[in-house]
């Protein structure tokens, strides 16, 4: 069976093609600057080859148009025929709470996930245009949407709910959704296997650390809290984002600065985070060379980036009276040994016994705690591309 993954941004398509038959990519991608000017597709092959193609691609219909076409390019497709294609697997952002697994989209489905589109104005609307732009080439094609906010739905009320009036949460669904939703599943899922272990009984907390980042308290294999709110601002310290604030700051600033609400959402989304802190780079590793080279307001971010991952495994672990199992993912968890030394410092108290030379790995699977260590620190690169093929599949069987 051959599932076509595509996750549609608002100016982007990542698309990867699996053959489910050994779970293999058989070839992966993306469409840049979608609706602007001097688009472009990356194309990695199999064996690793890559290309990057000049294409207008003044809509997402174009660009899975030509996404389609590259599949079956004489030079460097893979398929013959698209009808080899068996379904497409979408990212699907935010599902509200009317989605808690993954489903078929029958038009049924794309009018309920049409109604959460106020709760990601951005994501819900380029996910749908994908959709439409599958459903426009290739009529009858099953298509399965699989959500960001999904694994979370598991989270209590105690979790989730805002101490605000009830009647919001009532009205228009204020509450905490959660995000990285399928990198927590997956991470969360395969740990158990790498460490031969079974979900239930177990506790862990899994850190998806990376531009954007979020942690996750996962209790016998379902969620029980994460980082992320209403929308991916709140939680963790990460790129752009400023994480966890005072409401009472928003207004402060807002008024200081006579910002409406667009412009305040605007300095906390994309002029926050790492970057307001250092006044440049959002890429830790630009952080970490600067930090190195003794620039306090590097370090001082990498200390406030480290200080934030902590805290929240700190209060996952007192909030699940205990932790068995720690795992680091995403670009800046597979890869930052720095920064998983920084975190798993202080954490003896509950059962974390590091290994310094375990550690120095990057974007492998590894176990990083000593081998006498009660707590098992682990890194596990994420593959939410492969959780979303798994799902489409399964439900097509």
């Amino acid at each position: 069976m051959k599932i076509l993954v595509l996750n549609c941004g608002s100016s982007s398509i990542k698309y990867a093609l699996y053959n489910m038959d050994d779970k293999s990519v058989m070839t992966s991608g993306g469409a840049e600057r979608v609706g602007l000017d001097n688009a472009f597709v990356k194309v990695k092959l199999a064996n690793g080859e890559k290309k990057q193609i000049m294409h207008d691609i003044p809509e997402h219909t174009e660009g899975v148009k030509f996404i389609f076409s590259l599949l079956t390019d004489p030079e460097i497709g893979v398929i013959k025929d698209l009808k080899e294609i068996d379904a497409v697997g979408h990212r699907m952002v935010h599902g509200g709470e009317k989605f808690n697994k993954s489903v078929i989209l029958t038009d049924e489905v794309l009018k309920a996930f049409e109604e959460c589109s106020d709760l990601a104005p951005l994501h819900n609307p380029a996910n749908l245009k994908g959709v439409n732009a599958v459903k426009e080439l290739m009529p009858g094609l099953p298509q399965v949407g699989v959500f960001d906010t999904a694994f979370h739905q598991t989270m209590p009320a105690k979790a989730y709910m805002y101490a605000i009036p009830y009647e919001l949460y009532e009205k228009y669904g204020v509450r905490r959704y959660g995000f990285h939703g399928t990198s927590h599943r997956y991470v969360s899922a395969r740990a158990c296997e790498f460490l031969g272990i079974k979900a239930e009984g177990t506790k862990m907390i899994t850190c998806h650390i990376g531009n954007g980042g979020s942690i996750a308290a996962v209790l016998d294999g379902k969620c029980i809290d994460t980082s992320m709110g209403l929308t991916p601002l709140e939680g963790l310290v990460m790129g752009t984002r400023s994480g966890d604030i005072d409401g009472g700051a928003v207004t402060f600033i807002e008024k200081k600065l006579g910002l409406d609400a667009d412009g305040m959402s605007n300095l906390l989304n994309k002029k926050s985070g790492v970057a307001g802190i250092t006044g440049g780079s959002s890429d830790m590793r630009d952080v970490e060379n600067a930090a190195k080279a003794g620039e306090p307001r590097a370090v001082l971010a990498q200390q406030m980036y480290f200080y934030r991952i902590k805290k929240y495994i700190g209060a996952y672990a007192a909030a699940m009276g205990g932790v068995d199992v720690i795992v680091f993912t995403a670009g800046v968890g597979e890869n930052q040994i720095s920064m998983r030394s920084e975190v798993c410092k202080g954490l003896e108290f509950l059962g974390v016994k590091f290994d310094d030379e375990k550690n120095n790995v990057r974007g492998e699977e590894a176990i990083i705690s000593a081998d006498d260590s009660k707590v098992k620190v682990v890194v596990i690169p994420t593959d939410e591309e492969l959780m979303i093929a798994t799902d489409t599949m399964n439900l097509l069987k």
